[in-house]
């Protein structure tokens, strides 16, 4: 028992010791919040529970599933809510979201069945545009050929009908 008794002593001892360290920690505390905010953590707290019994004072009483049989509860209570008509806002969300059909020209052309070969025309479309180009200008030099020869058999044909008509002469 005696070592029970001793125990508890010391216990108390401790817990008395630990109390003044939490003392003095909250106090060393407090004073830094004092230098920081100018303002003692007494006043703040003080404003903060006149807050909180000021909003105690003047939450108004609402009775919404309860119905009193006093008179002064009675002006309390909040009025039943009426349901919003579902079926409304469902024909107004249906209505959004079927937007009126927009007729445009139709091409033909779109709607017309493709030819089997249309993918192979598409693929050798540049290499006749080349082809094309090498054409017009291989014809272009064709017939300047044939202008410069031209010219060349004009020249000596007026060359010929000179040379008879100075022989006239």
């Amino acid at each position: 028992m005696e070592k029970n008794m001793k125990n508890v002593g010391s216990l108390q001892e401790q817990a008395l010791k630990r109390k003044e360290r939490l003392k003095a920690l909250k106090s060393r505390h407090t004073q830094g919040r004092e230098l920081e905010d100018g303002e003692p953590d007494r006043k703040r707290a003080l404003e903060e529970e006149e807050v909180v019994e000021e909003e105690q004072r003047h939450r108004e009483l609402k009775l919404r599933n309860y119905t009193p049989e006093d008179e002064e509860l009675k002006e309390c209570q909040v009025p039943k809510a009426k349901p919003a008509s579902v079926e409304e806002k469902v024909k107004d969300q249906l209505e959004a979201a079927n937007p009126e059909p927009i007729i445009e020209e139709v091409d033909l052309a779109n709607l017309a069945p493709r030819k089997p070969d249309w993918d192979l025309k598409r693929d050798v479309a540049k290499k006749l545009e080349k082809l094309e180009r090498r054409t017009q200008r291989a014809i272009a030099e064709l017939i300047r050929d044939r202008l410069q020869g031209c010219e060349l058999e004009l020249a000596d044909a007026v060359g010929a009908v000179g040379a008879v008509d100075g022989d006239s002469d």
